[in-house]
């Protein structure tokens, strides 16, 4: 039908904008993060790009959700406003009718949604967490941010490097070091340096024209050094495995375990594209406007509906993780509830277009 395909256009074209408006707060607020933690040395700069795509890949769903929502609810509500709900009714057609193309619309986006939060989601989480356990895992000169203090090699050394040289890739200037060896205190500052390579493998942070000082705690004794090169052995870290957390775990190796925090977790990813498909529908009762009045009100009853079905999603999440209630009740009770609620919606607004019929001419 005509009006099927204008409606389903113009969901699509709110559902369009209200994603790319949210997919960009998410992307300004992740760079914000991720480029804070690599000034502050706590992250390559490198990195940040890879750490924003697996963050965007882990928040999707949720942002999908919120544009469906979002993309039904807008333009049935402009419909209501603009009175276009009352030659609706008065052809004849009920509520329900809006039922389908909503349906036809939602089922691609939610099956997108159903691939994300148990595929693409659990597999982006899986490889953030080993890339920046590879990122904990580089050689110490590879972690220097210029401009902070550093602490390397499990706070056996400190390193503070003022600027990176334009002389060559690697070249830093005014580098200050603290190690601290059996006991003995030692203090390095030079003028330059940079990262070499033996022909063996070692590796080397090689110094150039500076001092070292050498101290024991305790004692008045100390020893100082002339020097125009000066090499600091460089030891990279054990790359040890991922710790699997439920988050990271892949939908399959859910349902082969049996733990409460595995079984939370499979609860979540389930119920995101369902609760999807039930807010979409819930959407058309809840996009009623009275004409005469503004659009707040059903603004504020959409936010606290979908506020309520994501809190109850986290809320049996948790009790599930903590053993406080079977997992197949947890599964089951939030969705029941907001079918019920949709039931409820349904029915009032059923009622009053009953009303509408009657009302005399």
């Amino acid at each position: 039908m005509i009006f099927e395909r204008a409606a389903r256009r113009e969901f699509a074209q709110v559902a369009v904008g209200v994603f790319v408006a949210l997919f960009a707060i998410l992307v300004s607020t992740q760079l914000i993060r991720l480029l804070n933690d690599a000034a502050g040395g706590r992250l390559a700069p490198e990195a940040v790009v890879a750490l924003l795509g697996f963050a965007a890949l882990n928040y999707l769903p949720t942002l999908l959700s919120i544009s469906l929502f979002m993309a039904i609810l807008l333009p049935l509500s402009r419909a209501y406003k603009d009175s276009e709900m009352v030659v609706w009714f008065s052809a004849g057609l009920s509520l329900l009718a809006w039922v389908r193309p909503v349906l036809r619309f939602a089922l691609p986006l939610v099956a997108t949604i159903a691939l994300l939060s148990l595929l693409l989601s659990p597999w982006a989480q899986s490889k953030s967490l080993e890339y920046r356990q590879k990122l904990d895992a580089r050689s110490d000169a590879s972690q220097v941010s210029p401009g902070a203090f550093q602490e390397l090699s499990s706070g056996q050394r400190v390193v503070f490097v003022e600027k990176v040289a334009d002389a060559g890739p690697g070249e830093v200037r005014n580098v200050f070091v603290t190690t601290v060896m059996e006991g003995r205190l030692g203090v390095v500052m030079a003028d330059s340096g940079r990262q070499e390579t033996l022909a063996n493998g070692d590796r080397f942070l090689m110094l150039r024209n500076g001092h070292r000082y050498e101290v024991e705690p305790g004692s008045p004794e100390l020893r100082m050094m002339q020097f125009e090169r000066y090499g600091v052995r460089i030891h990279d870290s054990e790359v040890r495995a991922a710790d699997k957390s439920p988050r990271s775990m892949s939908t399959w190796e859910l349902l082969q375990g049996d733990s409460p925090r595995e079984r939370g977790e499979l609860l979540w990813r389930f119920g995101t594209p369902a609760s999807a498909l039930l807010l979409a529908v819930l959407a058309i009762p809840l996009a009623f406007v009275n004409p005469r009045a503004g659009r707040s009100f059903n603004m504020l009853l959409a936010i606290v509906v979908f506020a309520l079905y994501s809190n109850l999603l986290s809320i049996s999440q948790a009790w599930v993780a903590r053993e406080l209630v079977p997992f197949a009740l947890a599964m089951l009770a939030p969705h029941l509830f907001m079918i019920v609620v949709l039931a409820a919606l349904f029915y009032r607004r059923l009622v009053v277009f009953a009303f509408w019929q009657r009302r005399p001419g």
